[in-house]
């Protein structure tokens, strides 16, 4: 019996990871893609361990023959694919007089054209399989914010690109959805909230004073994914 096949972008750590890792409880093998090869092995132990077995492909999305790449090793491995979740694309969040062109491109290239890709390269190998498809996007793009415009516009093309493969999906029995998480803490949050709290801890006197604590900073930043 063909095991089922699931590919998860992104895989390397925060949300992708833990995808991986759980995927790995309910499928036979987890094709784990991401630019972070030593992090992406290590993942790959782990859904070894779970009981799935793992396909690490250390790659970039951004690259036009990426996703072409990632569908044919995982059909020549295992001869199927059942599910393809994309997350893959940390957008720069910065505001949207000081991004850069390149900056815009670069975010849509990783996370929408990367995802629209691999999408299409898989859909033939999900339409024999009737399987399922999901993009990652984030509530930044209900709820955009000068400061981050990158972050919010490319969520929301996202959004728009997950309805219209639905609609096709609906006539080739592929199901697709798209999932709009809020704040999470993963390293890339951490990391953000730590630059917040740079200028706040220069300007506090008393290191134990309110404005420094991390339950005051967490209240006072406005996060969106």
């Amino acid at each position: 019996m063909s095991k089922s096949v699931a590919i998860v972008t992104g895989a390397s750590s925060g949300i992708g990871k833990a995808t991986a890792l759980r995927l790995a409880r309910d499928f036979g093998a987890i094709v784990l893609a991401a630019r972070s090869g030593e992090k992406l092995s290590e993942v790959g132990q782990q859904v070894k361990a779970i009981g799935a077995e793992p396909l690490v492909l250390e790659l970039d999305l951004m690259a036009p023959t990426a996703a072409e790449v990632v569908v044919k090793k995982t059909l020549d491995r295992f001869g199927r694919i059942d599910a393809l979740v994309n997350i893959a694309g940390a957008v720069v969040g910065l505001d949207v007089f000081q991004m850069t062109g390149e900056q815009w491109n670069t975010g849509m290239e990783l996370k929408f054209h990367g995802a629209r890709r691999l999408t299409i390269h898989a859909w033939d190998a999900l339409r024999e399989s009737k399987g399922a498809v999901v993009f990652i996007s984030g509530n930044a793009a209900v709820i955009p914010q000068a400061g981050a415009a990158a972050v919010g516009a490319i969520n929301a093309a996202i959004e728009a690109l997950a309805k219209a493969f639905a609609e096709r999906g609906i006539e080739d029995r592929v199901q697709v959805n798209s999932v709009s998480p809020g704040a999470i803490m993963t390293g890339r949050r951490l990391s953000m909230l730590e630059k917040a709290a740079a200028p706040r801890r220069s300007l506090s006197k008393k290191p134990s004073s309110s404005s420094s604590s991390w339950p005051a900073l967490a209240a006072s930043v406005k996060l969106r994914r």
